[in-house]
């Protein structure tokens, strides 16, 4: 099994999750995709973080729309680092995301990052970061990103407005 596991409510996710897989990648991290929908497959949900801690998973992302229940209940079966990415709604958009994955009990924590893909990214970007605490080469790949985005604000700091 992969060090990240990326979930999410529905198939129709995968154009903003795939942002996470797109970060993996270019960090160097082994990743995993699922389809596991906290309401019509709680057992697959419960199944999936049993196997997820018995593997070599590290951290799990979970996207989810409207309801967006399923960061919260994959938290509520693992003690892995769970972040969730508020997938962009027709109705709300994104903004029921948002609330139902930032809004959760206190004792049952998940990361929430920002709606949509940008928010997908980012939570491949700080899956990265948590295991490049403890292997080198993620960390290294990080601090590269991290100077690549320095380097492209700087060469347009100098712009004539």
């Amino acid at each position: 099994m992969a060090s990240v596991l990326i979930l999410m409510g529905s198939q129709s996710d995968w154009p903003t999750m795939r942002n996470a897989a797109s970060m993996l990648e270019d960090l160097g991290v082994s990743w995993e995709a699922r389809v596991v929908s906290a309401h019509r497959t709680p057992d697959l949900l419960e199944a999936s973080m049993r196997e997820a801690e018995q593997g070599d998973v590290r951290v799990v992302i979970a996207g989810a729309g409207g309801a967006a229940h399923l960061p919260g209940m994959l938290a509520a079966f693992t003690h892995l680092p769970v972040f969730g990415v508020p997938v962009q709604s027709r109705t709300l958009k994104g903004l029921d995301s948002l609330l139902s994955i930032v809004q959760m009990p206190k004792g049952v924590a998940v990361g929430t990052l920002a709606i949509g893909e940008a928010g997908a990214a980012n939570a491949g970007l700080l899956a990265a970061q948590v295991i490049g605490t403890t292997e080198a080469s993620v960390a290294d790949a990080v601090k590269q990103f991290r100077a690549q985005q320095r380097d492209k604000v700087m060469q347009n700091s100098n712009l004539e407005l």
